[in-house]
């Protein structure tokens, strides 16, 4: 970390894609809107097409251009890397950052195993003693309505907790055309919907809870088993489409779509479903959980709203209160728009750099930490075991 009278932060990051994209936007705009302890500082872009990553770096203010990760850990300008690759790569290139001396923020999923990512977090245990700290990427945690939630249970007000209802559906590969792209790999993505999406409710039930899934009984499906081979560029948003023409096809080797039933540590039900062929949801990620005093309900698709039922209040004027998550008060909020003037998707990435920089400005642990992408990762395998021995209940971390 430099120690010059601007205390900046350097970013280093790998990979300019999609998510690339997003965390560039939100390292830009995280001073913008946020006082700030250390002001991120673009250092370095790194990306194996340098004429792709050089665009990125242009259109974002990214200062330098790598063609090779491992020259960000030689960079004295690079404090942290950020690493929005493929999951097949995540382990080498943070493991080696947080053994260089570097801060890590890592996208999720963690890893494409738990050997990786028990890996990953025991380099970030050997990094903390030396005071470096690594991160990992659920975004979603950053929503304003989801951590209101997550205090609304911390507080009790919701009692104890009994069901937990989680559905994270999408429709980008419904049509049979669309093309491969690495998402589909089991080499280099892990999994296809389980993990891709999969993880994200995983970690938000877990967040929001406050307790750990210690078991599941689970069902995959691949409904469509070759695709359209595609040029790398093709891949450049989720569900990038090309003319399919005389292609040949590729083999997909993941996963469409997940289902799980489970059970939490307080002994609360929970059921699960994770996939990509919901046609006509985007990005509906729906979550309600109910107690013994009420209940709460989130949609991503409606992500500003937060459902909340009381059930101590009267039946005659008992029902869910629609809660518009936009007052100064409401977390993250205060840094934004008047009440009514709706945050979007890409502010949950700015909330995620600013408790970031925050956190190593204080010299605390950011959360999620490894060890939480560790315990996904756990599920995550969970679920993939009981699939393969029709549905048989599994022991997480068993």
């Amino acid at each position: 970390m430099t120690d010059d009278s601007t205390a900046t932060l350097g970013i280093g990051m790998v990979g300019y894609s999609f998510m690339g994209v997003v965390h560039s936007h939100a390292w830009r705009n995280v001073r913008s809107f946020f006082d700030v302890p250390l002001v991120p500082r673009l250092a370095a872009l790194a990306g194996r097409n340098v004429e792709a990553a050089t665009a990125v770096a242009d259109k974002f203010g990214w200062e330098h251009v790598e063609s090779d990760w491992r020259a960000l850990l030689a960079r004295d300008d690079v404090d942290l890397v950020d690493v929005c690759t493929p999951g097949d790569t995540h382990a080498e290139i943070a493991i080696a950052a947080l053994d260089a001396g570097k801060h890590v923020l890592c996208e999720k999923p963690l890893a494409n195993s738990v050997s990786e990512a028990a890996e990953m977090a025991a380099a970030a245990a050997r990094a903390r003693q030396a005071g470096v700290r690594a991160m990992v990427g659920f975004t979603y945690r950053r929503v304003p309505a989801i951590v209101l939630a997550r205090n609304l249970v911390a507080e009790g007000r919701i009692g104890e907790i009994r069901h937990v209802r989680a559905q994270y559906l999408q429709d980008w590969l419904v049509d049979r055309q669309a093309p491969m792209s690495w998402r589909l790999e089991k080499s280099r993505a892990g999994s296809g919907a389980l993990g891709d999406i999969g993880a994200h409710i995983v970690d938000l039930t877990q967040f929001i809870t406050g307790e750990q899934i210690t078991g599941v009984s689970a069902l995959m499906e691949t409904f469509v088993k070759q695709r359209p081979a595609a040029e790398p560029a093709a891949e450049v948003k989720l569900g990038g489409h090309v003319d399919a023409g005389d292609a040949p096809l590729a083999d997909v080797t993941v996963d469409d779509a997940a289902v799980f039933t489970g059970r939490f540590s307080g002994g609360a039900l929970a059921t699960f479903e994770a996939t990509r062929y919901a046609a006509g949801r985007k990005n509906a990620i729906r979550i309600e959980i109910n107690g013994s005093l009420g209940s709460l309900a989130f949609d991503f698709e409606d992500m500003n709203v937060l459902h909340f039922y009381d059930d101590s209040e009267s039946s005659q004027t008992a029902g869910f209160r629609r809660i518009l998550v936009t007052e100064p008060d409401h977390p993250f909020l205060a840094a934004w728009w008047p009440p009514g003037h709706l945050l979007g998707y890409e502010h949950g990435f700015t909330h995620q750099a600013v408790d970031l920089v925050t956190a190593l400005a204080d010299g605390r642990g950011p959360e999620p930490t490894f060890d939480d992408g560790l315990r996904v990762q756990q599920v995550l395998a969970a679920v993939e075991q009981s699939a393969a021995k029709d549905s048989a209940w599994t022991v997480v971390g068993g």
